[in-house]
């Protein structure tokens, strides 16, 4: 069946990876397709894959989103029912280094992914981020506020993959979902992302950078409830182009991660503290549109989830 037969973009990412795992133990028929940029560890990616490779109905192809006719040739020949688009540059300050890349990836990029599902018919699910959200004061986040302004390019490159997916609707009827990813941790996850780099830098008893005096709260959510929440967008039935957040509802004071992790490793964090104005001061999802129409409810509290990723973690690093 067509619908069983899905394409996740940036599988050997963190979310990718896990996704995928998610369809493949349902008995889903899972494309994965990547790039394997260095943005970070390929280690890490390659590892993710070589977890998915051992399900009979995964298969990989080596492919950067930003050739469209590559992408489009190849969407074509697999024709799935569903794609999931999970590739993307990440990283709120990586966009002062690498500008371009978000660009490529996020904007031409996903404009290839939109035009390729578009001609193939096929469900289009991607991911957006609560950095569209920028500093708005009305708290918490909803999908209906009007007048985003992103702080980071990369927030703006999201809130372009939003804007064009509504004009594809508007112009040609080609329905889409967008799901704002709160903060999401877990096992396998990002090195780049606070939680695990402040983890590294614990074991290793190397300095922790904490932005803005560590008073920034995030709305982290575990891996477990955005897997949950992107299969629930699969089965829904849109009538239009949508948005949902896909969050926690229970935001988390940076200075409460560090204290976590300090109880974990047995340590105390040494700390240097540096201003950021690419940095949102807090993020906090209003779940009521996701909770009525997706029926996603998160499940998985911060002590449970950190204890989850810093069990992987544990045992990763031994290796």
């Amino acid at each position: 069946m067509r619908k069983n037969k899905v394409l996740i973009t940036g599988c050997s990412g963190f979310i990718g990876f896990h996704f995928s795992k998610f369809l493949l133990e349902r008995n889903f028929e899972v494309y994965g397709l990547d790039s394997l940029n260095d943005y970070y560890d390929q280690n890490l990616k390659k590892s993710r894959l070589r977890n998915l490779h051992e399900f009979e109905k995964f298969s990989f192809k080596k492919l950067n989103i930003s050739n469209f006719k590559k992408l489009s040739d190849f969407v074509e020949n697999i024709n799935p029912g569903i794609i999931i688009n999970l590739a993307a540059q990440a990283g709120v300050r990586y966009s002062k280094i690498n500008p371009v890349s978000y660009i490529e990836s996020n904007i031409s990029g996903f404009s290839n992914l939109l035009l390729s599902a578009k001609n193939v018919k096929a469900k289009l699910i991607y991911a957006s981020s609560s950095s569209v959200y920028g500093e708005s004061k009305n708290i918490p986040f909803k999908e209906d506020e009007k007048f985003l302004e992103p702080l980071s390019l990369y927030g703006i490159s999201k809130k372009y993959n939003e804007l064009i997916s509504k004009n594809f609707y508007d112009q040609f009827g080609f329905k889409s979902i967008g799901l704002r990813f709160f903060t999401v941790y877990g096992s396998w996850g990002r090195p780049d992302m606070a939680y695990y780099k402040f983890s590294e830098a614990l074991k290793k008893d190397k300095k922790i950078i904490v932005f803005n005096e560590g008073n920034m709260s995030r709305d982290m959510t575990h891996i477990s409830d955005i897997c949950n929440g992107i299969y629930l967008s699969m089965k829904f039935k849109t009538q239009k182009n949508e948005i949902f957040n896909l969050g926690n509802s229970s935001p988390v004071k940076v200075s409460h991660l560090i204290r976590h992790l300090e109880k974990h490793f047995r340590k105390k964090a040494k700390i240097s503290y540096k201003k950021s104005t690419d940095e949102i001061k807090k993020t906090y999802a209003d779940l009521t549109k996701s909770k009525k129409y997706l029926g996603y409810n998160p499940k998985i509290k911060f002590e449970e989830g950190m204890k989850e990723f810093l069990d992987w973690f544990d045992e990763y690093n031994l290796r």
